[in-house]
């Protein structure tokens, strides 16, 4: 490997030159942005406990009411990203969001894209552009760049979910910013999954004319994600069980910046994943069991819990269990690398 000359081989007149046109030669710093065959990586391998998390945030409850906080979130932020920085990876933002009853988080909407993944509770709702999205456990719920968007819990106990958002990536193109409302008036009785988008191969056609919007499901119900991976592994014996959130009018990634999916491991089952260029985030609908990265030692999952790999790495999962599935729900940035040009 060919070595290039460093910073201090330079007479310090000149870097100092070079300083007050703001100025930087790039050949000391070659290496460190373009390496050889291999990517550095900052997202670390790491395991988000809920049992560890989920006390702090409900003292959080007790310690920040909403008016003090607008939206009441514990962030997860992956260490090797800097916590500061708020990253789970380079382009993604996870949160565990608290409502206690009776509850409102504040109606905004803003310029990045966000999931919610339901992790616990009942009887709130999340209304998206005048349409109310029933939130229950392992819901999938969209709040699209630029839509209106707020939380009402009217159910008993706290509500728990998981934010993911590509917060990062549109901070950084300094394109992030949000704007407050008023409390939104219904539109609709309750979200399109009930009706409009209940059926895979079946969407609306009010008089004669197709949908066109970017999002036009906004709550994919685990209910019927679970039924189907089951239904898939009973006719595939021998083949991983996955599918991909999309929006169901063009097949397309929910977002163009993260893509989607979920996933069944049979009792006892490793899965090897395929090597790619994308970190990946996973959350734990049900069942127990082990996440490796290459050599590294492998760390314990189980239910609720959120963890994280890197990109360009060898990942495999393991279900501990031999009489129990494990479901996991995952999040990465292939549509993001697919349209640059680097997956």
């Amino acid at each position: 490997m060919q070595s290039l000359g460093t910073l201090e081989d330079l007479p310090q007149s000149y870097r100092d030159k070079l300083t007050e046109l703001n100025l930087v030669p790039l050949w000391p710093n070659m290496r460190a942005v373009l390496p050889h065959k291999v990517p550095s990586r900052k997202t670390q391998m790491l395991n988000w406990r809920f049992d560890k998390l989920r006390p702090l945030l409900i003292e959080a409850g007790d310690l920040t009411p909403m008016e003090k906080a607008e939206r009441r979130v514990l962030v997860l932020a992956n260490p090797g990203h800097g916590l500061t920085n708020m990253q789970a990876t380079p382009s993604i933002y996870m949160g565990l969001q608290l409502i206690l009853p009776g509850e409102t988080a504040p109606n905004h909407r803003h310029t990045p894209n966000a999931v919610r993944i339901i992790i616990e509770g009942e009887g709130a709702t999340t209304i998206v552009d005048g349409e109310p999205c029933v939130m229950e456990r392992g819901d999938l719920i969209l709040t699209p760049s630029g839509k209106w968007h707020e939380h009402q819990h009217e159910g008993d106990g706290p509500i728990i979910w998981l934010d993911i958002l590509d917060l990062p990536l549109i901070y950084q193109l300094e394109g992030s910013w949000a704007i407050e409302g008023k409390t939104q008036t219904n539109t609709l009785e309750r979200d399109k999954s009930f009706a409009e988008y209940s059926a895979a191969g079946v969407v609306p056609e009010f008089d004669f004319h197709r949908e066109s919007t970017n999002s036009p499901m906004l709550r994919y119900p685990w209910t019927k994600t679970r039924a189907c991976l089951v239904e898939m592994a009973q006719h595939y014996s021998d083949r991983p069980i996955r599918i991909a959130y999309v929006n169901p009018e063009n097949g397309a990634s929910l977002f163009p910046s993260i893509g989607f999916g979920a996933m069944m491991l049979r009792p006892g089952e490793t899965l090897s994943l395929p090597k790619r260029t994308t970190a990946c985030v996973f959350h734990i609908v049900e069942g127990e069991g082990s996440l490796k990265v290459d050599t590294n030692d492998a760390i314990l999952w189980t239910e609720k819990d959120t963890l994280s790999a890197p990109g360009y790495t060898d990942i495999s999962l393991c279900n501990h269990s031999t009489t129990k599935p494990a479901f996991i729900i995952t999040a990465d940035e292939a549509p993001l690398h697919r349209y640059l040009g680097i997956f």
